[in-house]
Order: structure tokens, then C-alpha cells, then sequence
């Protein structure tokens, strides 16, 4: 029988930040549980550096240039998030809760959407509690929507969160469920940075050191968010952040034990999108600089699978592997895959034998990424970057120089392999673009875009 799914999706946070992926500083049990009760992918990427590309992506296993959602969704007019121009930027599109709601799984999302139509429930959702917008300002007295209202929701956002997704498992026992939870943190861009977090893991890190925290001087290209760099106070309010989601995290698990539903739940972790925090001399994503920026610590994102009656536990995956997959692996894993949309065409690939404890071999193993004018190819070795049209171009050496430090971009040395690169990068958007959604065939975007024009 296909299991009960929990798809869990954090803000802003990479694989460095969990004691899963070797971080001995910030304390993240509930993570550190789901690694050694499953599955760890070592090398799981997001395809954009900003959030609802990533959400888009995961929801309908398409790229920016096909669902046509290239930047975070952000107050521009017509506003697709509230209001009367409000509209789901997917509704077009095959997505994963449409596909199990009609499979007869109950569906339910608590969290952060921020995917258009934050008001309604979308999607075959029947459950909806969700932020209005995608940015969090702050943690507490933030709005909120339930049964359709916005109101201020006074408690520690994560933990309103939660909660709401306790609700959901309580009520859908004894049914097959799909939940999907999108909490707003640990974030790094809230004013908490500044002033100090207020959850209950504040005092804990106060007096912390948290070498995990580069102190480099701040990048030439960085434009916001220098004030955090090298600022105790934002390391040490990150922590809480996410120890604080941990907690949350720690809760949705205990109510899995509590209704007996843990052996046949298969429940998934993974982040938007990853974080620069001193990493590169950047603190943030790749929009609070110029040029558009593709940093290893963005494009990298944690990704635990556990399901304890279908997957071994402590297995670690080093193949790597991309959110465009995790529709085609979720579906095949689940004896679905006859489910997945054929058109568009998915640029992604299953890893699910990886999950049934086979070794994963992919052929011509490379990474996609994009945003506006900028795309990347990444190799286990290489790294190319392209921007539209006139650069800066990158070309990084991961094995030699994994801090990304020398572009090699340019040199004669290595003209051969930035054409090879170039060349790939090309075709896999000439094959799967949607020239409507190809920025770079004068397309549109559904998200306005940071750079104009």
C-alpha cells in the first residue's frame, strides 16, 4: 500500500546546519533522528538560490523556465500572493497534491506557501493554514490566514505551525494523508538578526562561540546584509532559528508515534533552498547582490528520507541529486509513477532504487540551476556559470578549490572545458525551456524579476 506522506520544507538552510551533516555546534535532534532512521543525500541541490522557484519545482517537477516562477513572489502589482489579482502561479500545471488527492490521499498544508492565492486553499488541499506573503519580518505576532481569515498570530510562528500540522495528523488517522508542512524559518533575513531571537534556545547559545560561522570580511558584490557579517548576534539568532524549526520538526514526529502512524509515513526534509551566512564574505541568498551570485552553501539544501517499513536506516546517498527529482522519485517510490506528468517534459530523473538500498549510477551526472539572467551547470568536479548576456562568467574547479575562490573562467588552460560546460548547459535549456518562461528568449515571469529589463 503507497504510504502516508509528510513533505517537509524549511526556509533558508543548508546541510551545514544539522548535526545530521557533521555540524557539532547547533542542536538539531529531531534532523539528527531522521538521518540515522534513513536515508541521507550527501549531494541534493535546489535549482535557484530564492524560495518560490524551489516550492514551484518541488510541487511539479519543473524548472523556472517551464512553470515560469523565476524569482520569490514579492509585493509587485498585480500582487499574485493577496488581494484581487491574487491567482496560484502552478494551477496549470500537474502537481504532486493534485496527484495524491486524486489517488485518495487526504491533503493538508500548514506554512509557509508562497505560491500565489495564499487566502484559499489550493491544489487539492482540504486543510490550509498559511502565511500570507513569503517574508517573515518577524517570528511573533506575525499575520496569519485560517478558514480563510488573516489574523496576528501572537505565538513563536514555527510553533503555530506545528501545531496546526498536529491538528491535521489527529484528524486524518486512519485515512491515507499527504501533508505538506512549509515552516517559515530559520530563515536569516528577519529583524531577529539584529535585536536577538526570542525562542526558548536564545539563552542556550548566548555565550556560544559557533565557529560554524565563517568570519570573512564581506564580498565586493554584496549589497545587503553587511551588518550581519561577522555579527555574533546573527550567528547566534540563526542557531535558535534552527533549533527552533527542529523543535517543530520534533513535534510533527511525536504525533506520528502518538496516532501509530510512524511505520507507514514516509516523511521528508529538505530545505527552499540554502543559506550563506559569512560563507564567501554573503549573508543571504543570491538576490542581495550583484551580479546574481549561484554559491555552493545556496544551491545546497539538506535531504533526509525516512520511512521505516520500506527504507533502511543510516543509509548515506552521495549521488547527487536535485529537487527537479523529487517528484519523479516520490511517485516511483510510492508505486506511482505511472502518475508523472508527460508533458511538460521533467528534466528530472528517480532515485528511488537509491531508497529501496540499491546503488545509484547516473550516467552524465550534472546539476541545473537558474536565475533571470544567470545559469549554472555543476559536475562533480566543475562548476560553469553563464550570465545573460555578457557575464561574468565562472568556471570553478570543486575538486581543487571547493571555497570557489580561482575563476578559471577565461584561461587558456581551461578554454576546452568551459566550450564542453557551455555547450551542455545549452542544450539542456534548448531541450526543456518553455520559450513563454525562457528569460532568456525574452519570456516572462510569473514573480516580477530583480533585474530589469
Amino acid at each position: 500500500m503507497p504510504p502516508n506522506v509528510v513533505l517537509i520544507v524549511t526556509d533558508n538552510q543548508s546541510p551545514w546546519t544539522l548535526g545530521g551533516y557533521g555540524n557539532e555546534e547547533i542542536l538539531t535532534p529531531n534532523a539528527d533522528r531522521l538521518a540515522r532512521e534513513g536515508v541521507r543525500f550527501d549531494n541534493a541541490f535546489c535549482i535557484n538560490p530564492v524560495c518560490s522557484p524551489n516550492r514551484a519545482t518541488l510541487l511539479t517537477g519543473l524548472m523556472p523556465s517551464q512553470h515560469g516562477v523565476h524569482n520569490y513572489l514579492a509585493g509587485e502589482e498585480p500582487d499574485a500572493q493577496m488581494g484581487p489579482h491574487a491567482y496560484c502561479t502552478i494551477e496549470e500545471f500537474t502537481t504532486l497534491p493534485q496527484i495524491l488527492a486524486e489517488e485518495g490521499y487526504r491533503c493538508g498544508m500548514s506554512g509557509k506557501w508562497h505560491l500565489g492565492d495564499s487566502l484559499h486553499a489550493q491544489l487539492g488541499f482540504s486543510y490550509w493554514f498559511a502565511k500570507p506573503k513569503g517574508h517573515t519580518a518577524t517570528f511573533y505576532d506575525a499575520s496569519a490566514i485560517w478558514q480563510e481569515e488573516v489574523y496576528t498570530e501572537p505565538r513563536y510562528y514555527p510553533d503555530a505551525i506545528a501545531e496546526h500540522a498536529e491538528h491535521f495528523l489527529r484528524r486524518a488517522a486512519g485515512e491515507r494523508f499527504f501533508l505538506y508542512v512549509g515552516f517559515n524559518g530559520p530563515y536569516g533575513l528577519d529583524r531577529d538578526m539584529r535585536t536577538g531571537h526570542r525562542n526558548r534556545h536564545a539563552d542556550y547559545y548566548a555565550d556560544k562561540p559557533l565557529a560554524c560561522f565563517p568570519r570573512r570580511e564581506p564580498h565586493p558584490w554584496l549589497r545587503q546584509n553587511r551588518d550581519c557579517i561577522k555579527n555574533e548576534t546573527a550567528m547566534r539568532s540563526y542557531a535558535a532559528a534552527v533549533s527552533g524549526v527542529d523543535d517543530g520538526l520534533g513535534r510533527i514526529l511525536d504525533a506520528l508515534d502518538a496516532e501509530g502512524l510512524e511505520e507507514e509515513t514516509l516523511v521528508v526534509f529538505t530545505a527552499d533552498h540554502g543559506l550563506c551566512t559569512g560563507h564567501h564574505g554573503w549573508w543571504g541568498m543570491s538576490d542581495h547582490g550583484r551580479p546574481l551570485t549561484m554559491f555552493e552553501e545556496n544551491l545546497r539544501v539538506p535531504l533526509l528520507w525516512r520511512h521505516p517499513a520500506g527504507i533502511a536506516p543510516g543509509v548515506v546517498c552521495e549521488t547527487a541529486v536535485s529537487h527537479y527529482d523529487f517528484l519523479p522519485s516520490l511517485l516511483d517510490y510510492a508505486g506511482m509513477a505511472e502518475r508523472l506528468p508527460a508533458e511538460p517534459e521533467l528534466p528530472g530523473r528517480s532515485y528511488a532504487p537509491a531508497l529501496r538500498g540499491a546503488e545509484l549510477r547516473w550516467d552524465a551526472e550534472a546539476m541545473f540551476h537558474e536565475y533571470e539572467n544567470t545559469r549554472t551547470i555543476r559536475t562533480p568536479r566543475w562548476k560553469y556559470t553563464r550570465r545573460h548576456p555578457d557575464g561574468p562568467d565562472e568556471l570553478f574547479d570543486l575538486q581543487n578549490d571547493p571555497g570557489e575562490e580561482e575563476n578559471l573562467a577565461g584561461s587558456a588552460t581551461h578554454r576546452d572545458k568551459e566550450r564542453h560546460l557551455r555547450r551542455r548547459l545549452e542544450a539542456f535549456f534548448a531541450r526543456y525551456a518553455d520559450p513563454q518562461y525562457d528569460l532568456w528568449r525574452d519570456g516572462e515571469s510569473k514573480a516580477g524579476r530583480i533585474l530589469k529589463g
